[in-house]
């Protein structure tokens, strides 16, 4: 007969087994990201966000413990993140650089999400710009989320236009107009015999591509149209632009010196250089502002834009909660409005862009007396070029970019010179 003594030993012995199988685990959710600005501006606050959201989310989720290594910069990210698969120890869920998103998808590294939204009754991808998610998306399957998108402008010297009596661009504005502008710019400013006032700096093949609106790639990725009238007339509108310059190659110097009136931007720059203390810095000798890219009509895409993604390892142990984390850092409508505070891009949630808040943190930056606001803004992401997704996709475009650029510098004949290279870019597909 059991005494009273050994009962209450039993009793507690059941009680602790009970505890330890009922008891919630801690589950440890790891995640992967790099220290600075995607877009290679100055940045301050690179954490905030992040530590933010994952004291947010520890909260909701008492039992799990959400941890990141710091320190690592973004150009040693890539491999780290590599080391870390090799290692069968990557993140549950971390940021994908666009030139490794193709790779990864390719590989199977990624968890494939369209389950995830399917079965998520709080989800829905219409919220998203139609780009900015369609650059996480790999053969009709969603690999990743935009966390940060990033969209290209046109820098424009005000005070070198207003020298020369032109008005500013409007934000709906074509090709012809951009270069009938850096015609009337493009000049002698000091009678020395020598041009020293230029149109447009980098402004490449790829912009006019965009501006053309045409497609270099079929779906799938296995068809190159490089061969076509879109992309022959953007090449020809290269060199028609190089023309005005007389074999001059235009410098960094001589923009960042207001001796050029134009120069594509990424959003993320415009938001670092334009308001002080940086604006000192960079451009202090002129006032510039920027307008949307110009386009073959008023109706035409014109605009590319970069997106940061952040994806799910397809080996996480913890997919539920991961999946939950990764809409909290590129979902959640808070975390997203701190980009606007605390980076330089701008949310790839349409309700967030178009937000009064949003409006207001870009007043705060001293942008208010700019062409750039948020119906400006959210007219470009929804009206932007979509990249092809496939796994030649950056050797290909680097392929391309290498025989263009010398297509155009040796001023070949443009017809003759791509029929040949699209039988070399496809032979290369195929391969």
């Amino acid at each position: 007969m059991m005494n009273k003594k050994h009962l209450i030993i039993l009793i507690l012995v059941i009680g602790c087994v009970l505890t330890l199988v009922c008891w919630p685990q801690t589950i440890v959710l790891r995640i992967g990201i790099f220290a600075g600005s995607n877009w290679d501006v100055p940045s301050g606050d690179c954490y905030v966000i992040i530590d933010q959201s994952i004291e947010r989310f520890e909260k909701e989720h008492p039992n799990v413990k959400v941890e990141y290594e710091s320190g690592i910069l973004k150009e040693d990210y890539s491999q780290w993140l590599s080391e870390q698969y090799l290692k069968g120890n990557e993140p549950d869920i971390f940021m994908i650089l666009s030139e490794d998103f193709n790779t990864l998808s390719y590989l199977g590294a990624l968890k494939n999400l369209n389950q995830f939204i399917q079965e998520d009754q709080s989800f829905d991808t219409q919220q998203y710009y139609k780009s900015a998610l369609q650059a996480g998306k790999y053969q009709d399957k969603q690999y990743a989320l935009p966390y940060e998108s990033n969209p290209t402008l046109m820098f424009v010297n005000k005070t070198l236009l207003q020298k020369e009596g032109i008005s500013m661009p409007k934000n709906h504005w074509t090709l012809d107009d951009f270069y009938k502008i850096c015609q009337k710019v493009t000049k002698d400013s000091n009678h020395d015999g020598v041009i020293d006032q230029y149109g447009c700096y980098n402004f490449n093949w790829l912009d006019s591509l965009y501006s053309h609106g045409a497609r270099l790639f079929n779906e799938t990725g296995t068809e190159c149209y490089v061969n076509q009238s879109s992309v022959k007339d953007s090449i020809s509108f290269i060199q028609k632009l190089n023309e005005l310059n007389q074999g001059h190659n235009i410098t960094s110097h001589e923009f960042d010196q207001g001796q050029v009136a134009f120069s594509p931007m990424p959003f993320s720059q415009y938001r670092t250089y334009k308001p002080y203390p940086w604006r000192v810095k960079k451009y202090s000798n002129f006032e510039w502002d920027c307008v949307k890219m110009p386009s073959l009509s008023l109706t035409q895409n014109s605009t590319q834009v970069s997106s940061l993604l952040m994806g799910m390892s397809a080996r996480s142990h913890h997919t539920q909660i991961a999946w939950e984390f990764l809409k909290m850092l590129s979902y959640d409508e808070q975390t997203q409005k701190q980009l606007f505070q605390y980076s330089q891009g701008i949310s790839s949630l349409k309700s967030v862009t178009q937000s009064k808040e949003a409006l207001l943190l870009l007043n705060d930056e001293s942008l208010g007396d700019s062409q750039v606001d948020m119906s400006l803004l959210n007219e470009v992401m929804e009206n932007t070029v979509n990249h092809s997704q496939f796994k030649k996709y950056e050797s290909t475009l680097n392929l391309l970019n290498t025989s263009i650029q010398q297509i155009i510098q040796n001023d070949e004949e443009v017809d003759i010179s791509l029929i040949t290279l699209q039988k070399e870019i496809n032979q290369y597909l195929k391969e």
